[in-house]
């Protein structure tokens, strides 16, 4: 290997995408046992790699240089090999720098509260102190060290002005996870949250429902990764890089997510889209039928609404951790606000806004059956497909314009 990234779970990384996007190297992803670390670094049969969760520490023996700022943080996230010398950086404190910029989050005089005790945990520390923050406090699931626990979070320091999220709580496969209740925290003005897949974690959802500035960590990945190409081949990029690359990387994983009424078209259009952004098409409905290995108004018959809106619950959660996707949802996967927090972690929603005459009655739905039901279904839901939606597509048009209108919109 000459340039990548080892951690032990590598399965779900962005790494090797931003830096093919960066420039012409070879880079590959190496998961690594932890028994097997030091074997990996003594042999130094690489050029340049990264470092992630959670070998950012354990690296540190096995150099021969580090960096004064990586040495005062106490985390490596990137290692050269220089004739046989190993030479270490951390990166992240400019990712993390950088994404508290992007995100317009101003810490000076702020009480700031770090989750996790962790190598980015100190990265975040680390930037916090830089960004004039009043008092920085580090919380862990046990009082250890410098840390306190989530209780004494609760109780003394209900007053915190930001919140850092360094631990993998949110992280893929569990995306449903949120490391603190900010509801306890009324005074937050700011979150951050190191995990970038999914794209918007449980807290960031949380957060901008209650028009707390907030950000994932896909901005502070891209940061870091220009950092330490630029260490890598010893170069500088010119500063539109990291927006483009970031825009391009986010572009590619965010799914596009279509919600409405049943025959509102939303398959048809979907699989438009998918054909044209060359995308997987993931059809909730179908998954359901394959799944049951019955059809919806069998379902129905046998389990009633509840039990069919349980079984598309369980596939909406699975399907909302795909990235790169277009995802077609059935009629009424709004009715439950679970549906919608999972789908908008990893995508854009938007609302096929068919018109009421022009929805015709389908025999496969059974809550859309005839006329009166189609009429009834559109008067309870409107609202909740307009509130659930990122953007609001008007489908008085053929399909093929309806995903034109889509794609004006995604694409920017």
């Amino acid at each position: 290997m000459k340039y990548g990234c080892i951690g032990e779970h590598l399965k779900h990384s962005f790494s090797k995408e931003i830096h093919n996007s960066l420039a012409d190297y070879e880079y590959k992803l190496c998961e690594i046992p932890k028994d097997k670390l030091d074997s990996f670094m003594d042999k130094r049969d690489f050029l340049a790699i990264n470092v992630t969760i959670p070998y950012k520490e354990a690296v540190i023996p096995h150099l021969h240089f580090i960096d004064e700022f990586a040495r005062e943080i106490g985390a490596v996230n990137t290692v050269v090999n220089r004739d046989g010398r190993l030479y270490g950086y951390n990166t992240d404190f400019y990712g993390m720098s950088a994404l508290f910029s992007h995100v317009g989050i101003d810490a000076k005089n702020k009480k700031v509260i770090i989750l996790g005790t962790g190598g980015t945990s100190k990265t975040a520390y680390a930037t916090a102190r830089s960004l004039g923050a009043a008092e920085v406090i580090k919380v862990s699931r046990t009082k250890k060290g410098d840390a306190i626990d989530y209780n004494e979070l609760y109780e003394v320091h209900a007053d915190a002005d930001i919140v850092i999220n360094t631990t993998p709580s949110g992280m893929f496969p569990n995306i449903f996870d949120a490391p603190v209740d900010i509801s306890r925290l009324p005074r937050l003005s700011g979150v951050i949250d190191a995990v970038y897949n999914p794209l918007r974690t449980p807290l960031i959802s949380a957060a901008l429902e209650r028009g707390i500035r907030a950000e994932g960590g896909l901005y502070m990945l891209v940061a870091q990764a220009v950092r330490a190409s630029e260490i890598f081949i010893d170069t500088k990029y010119r500063g539109e890089v990291l927006e483009s690359v970031y825009e391009k990387i986010k572009a590619v994983k965010e799914n596009i997510v279509l919600i409405g009424m049943p025959a509102s078209g939303k398959s048809t259009v979907g699989k438009l889209l998918a054909q044209r952004l060359d995308r997987k098409f993931i059809d909730t409905d179908k998954l359901i039928v394959e799944r049951s290995k019955k059809s919806i108004p069998e379902i129905f018959a046998e389990c009633g609404e509840r039990g069919f809106r349980d079984v598309e619950s369980e596939v909406i959660k699975e399907v909302a951790s795909s990235t790169s996707a277009v995802i077609s949802t059935g009629g009424g996967a709004i009715l439950r606000g679970e549906n919608i927090t999972a789908l908008k972690e990893n995508g854009r929603v938007y609302f096929i806004d068919r018109p009421l005459e022009k929805l015709m009655p389908t025999n496969d739905r059974p809550l859309s059956s005839d006329r009166a039901s189609i009429e009834k279904r559109y008067s309870e839901r409107y609202h909740i497909y307009t509130e659930c939606a990122d953007k609001r597509i008007d489908a008085d048009c053929t399909p093929n314009m309806v995903s034109d209108r889509i794609l004006e919109d995604f694409c920017k």
